[in-house]
C-alpha cells in the first residue's frame, strides 16, 4: 500500500520538490496563522479580518488569467524560482517591521497585496510544472494527491507550531521563520533538472492567447462545471478560515492555542483526504467524489457553526478539511488529465482564479455578513450553498462522463471497452 501511495517519490525532480516545498509550506502556514491573529489583535474587528483577506487575495483574481498566459509562454521552472525568492523577501519585510515595533495594519495590507500578486503567477506555474516532474503520466494523479498531502501535512504542523510561537515568541518570529523556510525550497528547485520547454508559440498576441484559453476552459462543459463548483466552494465556504479567530476567542472562549488547534484539525482532515486520493491507482471514480466532497464540506461547516464544545468543534473541523481536500484535489486531477498540454497553464490559472481568486470576495462578504448576522449564521448559509452546488453537479455527472470518455481513450487512460 505504501509503495502505491508514495510511488511518485521515485522521480528525482518530484522528490526534491516534495522535500523543499514541505519545509517551505510549514513556514507559509505559520505565517498564514500569524497574520490574521495579528490583525485581529490590533483591530479587534471581524470586518478587518475579512478586508485584509480580501485585498490580499484580490490580485490573484485579477491577475491569474494573464499569469496563465505567461506560464504557457515562458519557462515555468524559472518562473517558480522567481516567485519563491520574491515571497521570501515579503516575509522578511513583515518580520523586520514587527521586530522594529513599527508594524501597522496598513503595512500588513500592502504586503498581503504584494504576496497576492506573487501567488497569482506562482500557483499556475507550480500546478503546471508538476506534470513535468513525472516521467510516467499514469502517476500524475498520485503526484497531485501527494502534492496535496504535502500542503496539508504542512497545514497540520504549521498552525500548531504557530499557536505556540505566537504565545511565546510573537508574530514577528513566525514571519522570520517563514522567510528562512523559503531558502530550502529555492535550493531544492536549483538542484532539479527540468528538461521540458513550453511549447506555446510566443508569436501569438498575448490577448489572443488569453481569449483562446477562456474559450477552451469555459467552452467544454466538464471543465466549466468543475471550475464553477470550485468557485462556489471558495466564495461561500472557504472564508471559514477567516472567521476561525472569532470562533476560537468569542465562541469557544480560547486563545491562540485554540485557533492553532482548530486549523490543525482541519489540516488532519485534509491530509487524510489527500492520502486517500494518493492510494487510488487510477483517476476513475474521481468525478463522483467531487459532488460528495462538496456536500461533506458544506455539512461540516453547518455543524461546526452550531458547536460550542471545543472537542466537538475539533472533530467537525477535521470533517471540513476532509471535504475541502477531496473536492479540491479531485478537481485538480481531473482538470490536469483532460486538458491539452499547450493550454495547461491557462486552464490552471482559471483553477487558481476559482479557488483562490474568488476567496477575497468571500472574505469580504464573510466579514460584512458576520458583522450583521454573526459568524455562525454566516457559515451556516455558506454550508447550505455548498451542499446545493454539490447536488447540482451530481445531477449532471453522467453527461460529463460521456464527454470525458473520448479524451481518456485518446490519452490511453482507459480502453474503448471501459465505461466511466
Amino acid at each position: 500500500m505504501l509503495r502505491i501511495t508514495f510511488r511518485s517519490l521515485r522521480y528525482r525532480n518530484f522528490r526534491l520538490y516534495f522535500v523543499g516545498q514541505t519545509i517551505s509550506l510549514i513556514g507559509t502556514w505559520i505565517q498564514r496563522i500569524a497574520t490574521p491573529w495579528l490583525v485581529y489583535h490590533i483591530t479587534d474587528s471581524a470586518f478587518a479580518l475579512g478586508f485584509i483577506g480580501f485585498i490580499g487575495q484580490l490580485p490573484t483574481f485579477l491577475l491569474a488569467p494573464m499569469a496563465g498566459v505567461i506560464t504557457d509562454r515562458y519557462n515555468r521552472y524559472r518562473i517558480l524560482i522567481l516567485t519563491q525568492f520574491l515571497a521570501m523577501i515579503q516575509a522578511f519585510i513583515l518580520a523586520l517591521l514587527y521586530i522594529s515595533g513599527n508594524i501597522a495594519v496598513w503595512h500588513i495590507g500592502v504586503l498581503s497585496v504584494l504576496l497576492g500578486c506573487i501567488n497569482a503567477l506562482d500557483i499556475p506555474a507550480r500546478q503546471s510544472l508538476v506534470i513535468e516532474m513525472i516521467d510516467n503520466k499514469d502517476d500524475l494523479s498520485n503526484a497531485i494527491a501527494l502534492n496535496s498531502s504535502m500542503v496539508n501535512g504542512a497545514r497540520l504542523l504549521g498552525p500548531s507550531i504557530a499557536g505556540v510561537l505566537i504565545a511565546t515568541m510573537g508574530e514577528g518570529f513566525c514571519f522570520l521563520l517563514n522567510g528562512i523556510s523559503y531558502i530550502f525550497v529555492i535550493i531544492s528547485l536549483l538542484l532539479m533538472k527540468i528538461k521540458s520547454v513550453n511549447k506555446q508559440n510566443r508569436n501569438s498576441h498575448i490577448l489572443t492567447q488569453l481569449k483562446e484559453g477562456f474559450r477552451y476552459t469555459f467552452g467544454f462543459a466538464p471543465i466549466r462545471a468543475v471550475i464553477l463548483l470550485l468557485s462556489l466552494i471558495s466564495l461561500v465556504g472557504m472564508p471559514y478560515t477567516i472567521l476561525i479567530p472569532v470562533f476560537a476567542r468569542d465562541i469557544l472562549l480560547g486563545g491562540s492555542h485554540t485557533f492553532g488547534f482548530l486549523m490543525g484539525a482541519s489540516g488532519i482532515g485534509a491530509l487524510t483526504g489527500a492520502l486517500y486520493l494518493a492510494s487510488k491507482k487510477s483517476v476513475l471514480g474521481l468525478g463522483k467524489i467531487i459532488p460528495l466532497a462538496a456536500s461533506i464540506f458544506g455539512a461540516g461547516l453547518i455543524l461546526f457553526s452550531l458547536s460550542k464544545v471545543f472537542i466537538i468543534s475539533l472533530i467537525l473541523m477535521s470533517i471540513v478539511g476532509l471535504g475541502m481536500m477531496l473536492q479540491l484535489a479531485s478537481s485538480n486531477t481531473i482538470l490536469q488529465t483532460i486538458v491539452d498540454d499547450d493550454k495547461r497553464g491557462r486552464v490552471m490559472s482559471f483553477f487558481t482564479m476559482a479557488f483562490i481568486g474568488t476567496a477575497p470576495f468571500g472574505s469580504l462578504i464573510a466579514g460584512v455578513s458576520s458583522s450583521i448576522i454573526g459568524a455562525p449564521n454566516t457559515l451556516i448559509l455558506g454550508g447550505i450553498l455548498c451542499v446545493v452546488g454539490g447536488f447540482i453537479f451530481f445531477r449532471k455527472l453522467q453527461k460529463f462522463r460521456e464527454m470525458i470518455r473520448p479524451i481518456y481513450i485518446k490519452k490511453g487512460i482507459i480502453t474503448s471497452s471501459i465505461t466511466i
